[in-house]
């Protein structure tokens, strides 16, 4: 099979999904990307999102899919659930319009949420058989760094506590003002 890179194979599947809305889908792009917030978070993750054509300098409608998702039957529900979006209008959100749309091309559940009924997952298994491999490893950001405090903390036997910088705590720990002793610095 010839090689294609993820926008490629992203928008043949889109090609391949169009004629299930039996209807003409604006001008679209489909990208591999991260959504614009909750790219990563633990709860309430985006994988997908539809930007309304006013968004686009040249009028078209963006889909991203996330990068964080690899399989080809995650990829293409979400692939589907934002091309509702795209038909029906972003400014919908998840609403009647939406949901008619979405009910109608065979998604099910929470529409926030929703996935691939029974004959819905069918079709895309089709579709995704006529497919190369879906050219793209799930990315997942493991390795970002949490921020820490800055702040260092001292303490005292009497259980007061003070926080303070690195600059200040070169300078030696602070004196209790309670005890009137030098606090205890916690090792870093």
């Amino acid at each position: 099979m010839i090689d294609i890179n993820r926008e490629e194979w992203l928008t043949r599947l889109a090609e391949l999904i169009a004629p299930l809305f039996g209807t003409t889908l604006p001008p679209y792009r489909v990208a591999c990307s991260w959504p614009s917030k909750s790219a990563t978070s633990a709860k309430n993750r985006r994988i997908g999102e539809c930007w309304a054509p006013d968004c686009s300098k040249d009028e078209t409608t963006e889909i991203m899919i996330s990068m964080g998702i690899d399989d080809p039957m995650a990829v293409s529900e979400t692939l589907v659930h934002e091309m509702v979006h795209a038909v029906v209008g972003v400014k919908h959100g998840h609403k009647a319009a939406f949901k008619r749309c979405a009910v109608g091309v065979g998604l099910e559940g929470k529409m926030t949420e929703t996935h691939a009924g029974d004959e819905l997952t069918e079709r895309l298994n089709a579709l995704i058989e006529d497919l190369p491999p879906y050219p793209h490893a799930k990315i997942t950001a493991t390795n970002k760094k949490k921020q820490g405090t800055r702040m260092l903390k001292a303490s005292c036997e009497c259980n007061y506590t003070v926080r303070l910088t690195q600059k200040w705590a070169a300078l030696g720990a602070p004196i209790c003002p309670l005890c009137n002793v030098s606090m205890i610095m916690d090792s870093v």
